[in-house]
């Protein structure tokens, strides 16, 4: 079963969503599934490598619940972020689990979903589609006609639709699997998956202990590819044509899940297409908000991603389709939804702003989306987050304030908002503007700068200091490291060959302007 280790589940989650409290001493101990905890139901006997989440669970509970989750085998347990928590951490340590802790405002669901998807456990990323309700009623039908209680899985054996036939008979380890939605890993199972998978038509598997019935199942194919399987309880009264029925149930099957997996691509190619349009500003925005399940007049912003262009990456594109999923994953878990599109390079994420203070969260996620991006992909990620739209008819200007935080992020940055660096964007608005008005383009900075060219002096460096220390002599001096004199020397020197009036303010500002946009110099402080 492909399942992620410890190690990677916390170097893509961790902090701020998840706080370590105790580690496993294995970190590359694979996590098998992700259960929910249900105090009335039974605890599920064996899960080796599943982690819990003690959902409703007080903290007097967390001890017998963490001796039952090792005596099944699980790898640890996830609980609400209670301050200290000394007799939870004392239980998890006691019985070698691991202890993961969110904060008391995160939702169950969204922490499961999270987990899950990292985990790559979860059962059916569109397990609420109608294919896949139409399995439950298939994994019935196939029941009937075999004679036998019928599970269908797909190909990384988590249970994805089960019969309920009354009458039928099951046994312990059908209940486990139900109950986890998960096959559990043994070296016995995978060597029948592998016997399953090789075999052309269906295959009669022994029991794999005394408490067990035997099977009878059958993969599930669609142009070659394995979907998945369909086993059936064999009690001894299966019908007489049963593999030909399992063999029908399978054909349809295939057909279900291959529905199920159109309607999810179809799905999410329309919210692409759908957000791609509002960030153009092509989109009319109350039709979008209902499509998207926002509320009209629902204030959000976007958030822009890239990597770095500075860094060598051998293979761009998949990387940026890489960056895509972690933004994603990263913004259902926080909010519930996720609407990110990947556009000429840039991964775009509208975000909602529901009780933020300044924009401190949103600044927070998208923090968290860069370092652990950065980590993931072992590619620098860079962040621009835009102003907040008053709804999505707005969507478009903070799409372009997300853009040009992109463009002004200094060498040693990786994220800013535009409220952080509103002067540099603005100085890089007038430089654009400036430079497509020939009128604007004129002046003595370019006097200077081809004197400089000519002469071998550092004139336009000079004023540039200058102006930037308030036209104090000694300040200007300090920046350029000379003597106060020297740059007394050189002003004067700039007033006589230059005819330029450093007493006249409109020419100070208009020149300190225009050397720092059109010339582009910077002071040494920059």
């Amino acid at each position: 079963m492909d399942a992620c280790t410890f190690e990677e589940l916390l170097d893509t989650l961790g902090e701020p969503m998840f706080r370590v409290l105790a580690a496993p001493a294995d970190l590359t101990a694979p996590v098998s599934e992700i259960l929910l905890y249900d105090a009335g139901a039974p605890f599920p006997r064996s899960a080796p490598g599943a982690l819990l989440l003690a959902v409703g669970a007080r903290a007097d509970d967390i001890g017998p619940l963490a001796r039952d989750a090792a005596a099944a085998g699980m790898a640890g347990l996830v609980v609400r972020d209670r301050d200290g928590q000394p007799d939870t951490v004392a239980a998890a340590k006691a019985h070698g689990l691991a202890l993961l802790a969110i904060d008391e405002e995160a939702a169950w669901h969204h922490v499961h979903l999270l987990l899950a998807s990292a985990s790559s456990s979860r059962p059916g990323a569109a397990g609420d589609t109608a294919a896949f309700g139409d399995l439950f009623a298939l994994a019935n039908a196939v029941a009937g006609a075999v004679g036998g209680a019928t599970v269908v899985e797909d190909a990384r054996q988590r249970i994805l639709a089960y019969s309920t036939v009354p009458g039928q008979t099951v046994d312990e380890a059908r209940r486990q699997g139900i109950l986890g939605r998960q096959v559990p890993s043994s070296p016995e199972n995978t060597e029948q998956y592998r016997v399953l998978f090789a075999a052309p038509g269906p295959v009669r598997l022994a029991a794999l202990d005394g408490d067990e019935l035997p099977r009878l199942a059958v993969a599930i194919r669609a142009g070659g590819e394995t979907l998945g399987s369909v086993w059936a309880v064999d009690d001894g009264r299966l019908s007489p044509d049963a593999e030909e029925a399992l063999i029908r149930g399978a054909s349809t099957a295939a057909l279900l899940l291959l529905r199920a997996r159109a309607s999810e691509e179809l799905s999410r190619h329309l919210t692409s297409d759908l957000l791609r349009r509002l960030l153009d500003g092509t989109v009319d925005a109350a039709g979008a908000a209902h499509r998207l399940g926002l509320a009209p007049g629902s204030p959000v912003r976007v958030a822009a991603f890239a990597l770095d262009g500075a860094a060598s990456t051998p293979d761009g594109e998949q990387t940026a389709l890489r960056l895509l999923d972690l933004v994603r994953l990263q913004c259902q878990a926080r909010y519930g939804w996720h609407a990110c599109v990947l556009v000429d390079g840039a991964v775009y994420a509208l975000v909602p702003v529901v009780g933020e203070r300044g924009g401190e969260r949103h600044k927070r996620l998208v923090e968290d989306i860069v370092r652990r991006a950065g980590q993931a992909l072992r590619v620098p990620v860079r962040a621009g987050l835009g102003d907040v739209a008053a709804d999505l008819a707005a969507v478009r200007g903070s799409r372009d304030d997300a853009d040009i935080v992109l463009r002004v992020l200094g060498p040693d940055e990786d994220v800013a908002s535009v409220a952080e660096v509103r002067a540099r964007v603005t100085l890089l608005r007038l430089r654009e503007l400036i430079g497509s008005q020939r009128d604007l383009t004129a002046g003595a900075w370019q006097k200077v700068q081809e004197y400089d060219a000519e002469q071998g002096t550092d004139y336009a460096r000079t004023l540039l200091c200058w102006l930037d220390a308030g036209c104090e002599m000694a300040r200007a001096a300090k920046l350029l490291a000379v003597h106060p004199n020297t740059c007394r020397y050189r002003l004067r020197q700039i007033q006589q060959h230059l005819a330029i009036d450093l007493d006249d303010p409109d020419e100070r500002l208009v020149l300190w302007l225009q050397l720092r946009t059109l010339g582009g110099l910077r002071g040494p402080h920059r």
